[in-house]
């Protein structure tokens, strides 16, 4: 009998997807050091915050996988 997937599993298979791309720049990588780790997160980053802009609707990811999606920050004024 299988195990059915955790929510959190799923939303990592959701995430890994996405980074596909970035899964297969990893493997070419024989000498990994700092920058080129610090590169790979920044890269990782960047890909989530424009998929998050370009979302249908706005948490649309946290929704399909049961979570809260978290308030945005309230604008502060311009003086």
């Amino acid at each position: 009998m299988s195990k059915r997937p955790s929510r959190i599993e799923l939303l990592e298979l959701d995430i890994d997807l996405r980074l596909a791309d970035l899964w297969r720049e990893a493997d070419d990588i024989t000498e990994w050091n700092l920058e080129i780790v610090a590169a790979f997160m920044r890269a990782a980053y960047g890909k989530g915050y424009c998929d998050a802009l370009t979302e249908e609707s706005p948490g649309e990811l946290c929704h399909e996988h049961g979570y809260r999606v978290p308030p945005r920050k309230a604008e502060t004024p311009q003086t």
